[in-house]
Protein backbone atom coordinates (compact mmCIF):
# COMPACT_ATOMS: atom_id res chain seq x y z
CA UNK A 1 0.00 0.00 0.00
CA UNK A 2 1.39 3.38 -1.04
CA UNK A 3 0.36 6.55 0.73
CA UNK A 4 0.53 9.91 -0.98
CA UNK A 5 0.52 13.14 1.02
CA UNK A 6 0.11 16.44 -0.78
CA UNK A 7 0.87 19.93 0.42
CA UNK A 8 1.41 23.40 -0.95
CA UNK A 9 -2.02 24.47 -2.10
CA UNK A 10 -3.44 27.88 -1.33
CA UNK A 11 -4.82 31.14 -2.65
CA UNK A 12 -2.88 33.09 -5.25
CA UNK A 13 -3.62 35.93 -7.64
CA UNK A 14 -3.75 35.37 -11.37
CA UNK A 15 -0.27 35.39 -12.83
CA UNK A 16 1.22 34.09 -9.62
CA UNK A 17 2.95 30.82 -8.77
CA UNK A 18 2.55 27.90 -6.41
CA UNK A 19 4.46 24.69 -5.82
CA UNK A 20 2.67 21.53 -4.81
CA UNK A 21 4.48 18.65 -3.13
CA UNK A 22 3.56 14.99 -2.95
CA UNK A 23 5.48 12.68 -0.64
CA UNK A 24 5.09 8.98 -1.29
CA UNK A 25 5.58 6.13 1.16
CA UNK A 26 6.69 3.79 -1.63
CA UNK A 27 8.05 3.86 -5.16
CA UNK A 28 5.85 3.67 -8.22
CA UNK A 29 6.70 3.52 -11.90
CA UNK A 30 4.56 6.51 -12.77
CA UNK A 31 3.44 9.51 -10.77
CA UNK A 32 1.39 12.50 -11.73
CA UNK A 33 -1.31 15.00 -10.95
CA UNK A 34 -4.99 15.33 -11.69
CA UNK A 35 -7.31 18.16 -10.76
CA UNK A 36 -11.02 18.62 -10.25
CA UNK A 37 -12.90 21.90 -10.34
CA UNK A 38 -16.36 22.28 -8.78
CA UNK A 39 -19.01 20.71 -10.97
CA UNK A 40 -16.47 19.29 -13.40
CA UNK A 41 -14.94 15.90 -14.04
CA UNK A 42 -11.51 14.99 -12.82
CA UNK A 43 -8.93 16.28 -15.34
CA UNK A 44 -5.48 14.99 -16.19
CA UNK A 45 -2.66 17.51 -15.60
CA UNK A 46 0.69 15.74 -15.95
CA UNK A 47 2.40 12.37 -15.52
CA UNK A 48 6.00 11.28 -15.40
CA UNK A 49 8.00 8.09 -15.09
CA UNK A 50 9.75 8.06 -11.73
CA UNK A 51 12.97 7.46 -13.67
CA UNK A 52 12.43 10.80 -15.38
CA UNK A 53 12.65 9.22 -18.81
CA UNK A 54 9.19 10.37 -19.90
CA UNK A 55 6.84 13.21 -19.06
CA UNK A 56 3.50 14.20 -20.54
CA UNK A 57 1.53 17.39 -19.90
CA UNK A 58 -2.04 18.35 -20.67
CA UNK A 59 -2.20 21.07 -23.32
CA UNK A 60 -3.92 23.38 -20.85
CA UNK A 61 -0.84 23.53 -18.60
CA UNK A 62 2.03 22.94 -21.02
CA UNK A 63 4.65 25.64 -20.72
CA UNK A 64 3.28 26.85 -17.38
CA UNK A 65 3.51 23.79 -15.11
CA UNK A 66 6.57 21.64 -14.44
CA UNK A 67 6.73 18.28 -12.71
CA UNK A 68 9.91 17.16 -10.99
CA UNK A 69 11.03 14.72 -8.32
CA UNK A 70 13.51 14.41 -5.49
CA UNK A 71 14.57 10.79 -5.15
CA UNK A 72 16.15 11.29 -1.74
CA UNK A 73 12.91 12.71 -0.33
CA UNK A 74 10.53 10.41 -2.23
CA UNK A 75 8.73 13.57 -3.28
CA UNK A 76 7.19 14.77 -6.51
CA UNK A 77 6.67 18.49 -7.12
CA UNK A 78 4.34 20.44 -9.37
CA UNK A 79 5.63 23.93 -10.05
CA UNK A 80 2.76 26.06 -11.32
CA UNK A 81 3.50 29.42 -12.93
CA UNK A 82 1.37 32.02 -14.73
CA UNK A 83 -1.66 30.71 -12.90
CA UNK A 84 -5.10 31.48 -14.26
CA UNK A 85 -8.51 31.49 -12.56
CA UNK A 86 -9.39 28.40 -14.58
CA UNK A 87 -6.59 26.52 -12.79
CA UNK A 88 -8.70 26.69 -9.62
CA UNK A 89 -9.35 23.12 -8.49
CA UNK A 90 -8.49 20.44 -5.99
CA UNK A 91 -5.21 18.90 -7.12
CA UNK A 92 -4.59 15.20 -6.55
CA UNK A 93 -1.28 13.37 -6.62
CA UNK A 94 -1.50 9.92 -8.22
CA UNK A 95 0.69 6.86 -8.52
CA UNK A 96 0.64 3.93 -10.90
CA UNK A 97 2.41 0.62 -10.28
CA UNK A 98 2.27 -0.58 -13.88
CA UNK A 99 5.05 0.89 -16.08
CA UNK A 100 2.94 1.26 -19.25
CA UNK A 101 3.23 4.91 -20.29
CA UNK A 102 0.96 5.59 -23.24
CA UNK A 103 -1.08 8.75 -23.61
CA UNK A 104 -4.37 6.88 -23.41
CA UNK A 105 -3.31 5.11 -20.23
CA UNK A 106 -1.82 8.02 -18.31
CA UNK A 107 -4.71 10.37 -19.10
CA UNK A 108 -7.22 7.92 -17.67
CA UNK A 109 -7.86 8.36 -13.91
CA UNK A 110 -8.76 4.67 -13.69
CA UNK A 111 -5.15 3.79 -14.58
CA UNK A 112 -3.85 4.92 -11.20
CA UNK A 113 -3.59 2.71 -8.16
CA UNK A 114 -3.18 5.36 -5.47
CA UNK A 115 -4.52 8.85 -4.89
CA UNK A 116 -3.65 11.52 -2.39
CA UNK A 117 -6.25 13.35 -0.35
CA UNK A 118 -6.10 16.44 -2.55
CA UNK A 119 -4.99 20.01 -1.98
CA UNK A 120 -7.01 23.11 -2.91
CA UNK A 121 -5.59 25.65 -5.33
CA UNK A 122 -7.56 28.86 -5.77
CA UNK A 123 -6.55 31.50 -8.30
CA UNK A 124 -8.26 34.86 -7.98
CA UNK A 125 -8.73 37.23 -10.89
Amino acid sequence: QVQLVESGGGLVQAGGSLRLSCTTSGLSFIMGWFRQAPGKEREFVVAMRWSGSATYYADSVKGRFTISRDNAKNTVYLEMNSLKPEDTAVYYCVARQNPTFTVAVIRNPLSYDYWGQGTQVTVSS
